[in-house]
């Protein structure tokens, strides 16, 4: 069996005078939201073989900080595939991984890690409400942990199951909507 563990950037900073969305870093409450993810993963006892990374500012800040409370360096590979993507590119992507890992991170960005939720957690599945809850909002920092049978190369439409969705809010009410 196969895990998939999806992580969205956290908080970035829109008051940042940058010239290029891709160099917008984190504000302080996607600092503090990163570090509370990571003692949360820490707790459950995540571990990933492979993780997998958007070159993206925002993303490499929020791995900084989640390192920090998971108390791990995850060591990312990166990959300018992911700043951004599409669903159907993401799926490129881990169709593309190796086969050797079973569980793999991958850090990236909305609306794609979203849509990949979607289309790959079918619309029917007893999973407690966890895929109403993606398809509601996948919030900054937020986690989706999805299961597949099979090889990387295989994951298809509807083939996944949702384990597990956890939202920086559900850690810290601190650390939801319109929230400092």
């Amino acid at each position: 069996m196969k895990t998939l563990t999806l992580l969205r950037h956290a908080k970035s900073g829109w008051d940042d005078t940058v010239a290029r969305d891709f160099d917008r870093p984190l504000n302080g409450k996607g600092k503090r939201a990163a570090e509370a993810v990571g003692k949360h993963w820490r707790s459950l006892g995540l571990v990933f073989d492979h993780v997998v990374a958007s070159p993206a500012v925002r993303v490499g800040e929020t791995i900084a900080h989640l390192q920090t409370g998971y108390g791990t360096d995850l060591a990312p590979v990166v990959d300018r595939r992911i700043y951004l993507a599409s669903a159907m590119t993401l799926l490129d992507v881990i169709h593309g991984l190796p086969e050797s890992a079973d569980r793999v991170l991958m850090v990236g960005h909305n609306p794609g890690l979203e849509d990949l939720v979607l289309m790959l957690v079918p619309d029917d599945t007893a999973d407690d409400g966890l895929r109403d809850t993606v398809e509601e909002k996948f919030p900054t920092a937020s986690t989706a942990e999805m299961t597949f049978d099979g090889a990387w190369a295989d994951v298809a439409a509807n083939g996944a199951t949702l384990t597990r969705f956890i939202r920086p809010r559900d850690l810290d009410p601190a650390l939801g909507p319109d929230q400092d």
